[in-house]
């Protein structure tokens, strides 16, 4: 199992369209195939950190997600949104594999 953590610079100004865009993937992310862990929005500290976080069972697993979702009609509504509104600054994504206990 891998975990995808997307580390999200925000517009601290448009929080309410950064959980918009959360609760979209929150539909269309489960339904394209990956398991979706959660969204996560400032509450404390930085105002301008967001995650979000998923599993998949491995890379080719993620290539066959990520066509889904590219394809699927509130993934492309969703892309369209964030670049419309542009309250993403920075998106990085940071793979990683659970070593505690398999």
């Amino acid at each position: 199992m891998l975990t995808c953590v997307i580390r999200y610079q925000i517009d601290p100004t448009k929080r309410d369209d950064f959980t918009t865009y959360a609760r979209n993937w929150g539909q269309a992310i489960p339904r394209c195939g990956a398991n979706l862990i959660g969204y996560f929005a400032p509450h404390e500290g930085s105002s301008t950190l967001a995650y979000g976080i998923y599993d998949v069972a491995d890379l080719a697993t993620y290539e066959a997600y990520r066509a889904r979702l590219a394809a699927d009609p509130l993934g492309q509504e969703n892309y369209a949104f964030a670049q419309e509104r542009k309250f993403i600054l920075r998106e990085d994504r940071t793979w990683l594999k659970k070593v505690s206990d398999s």
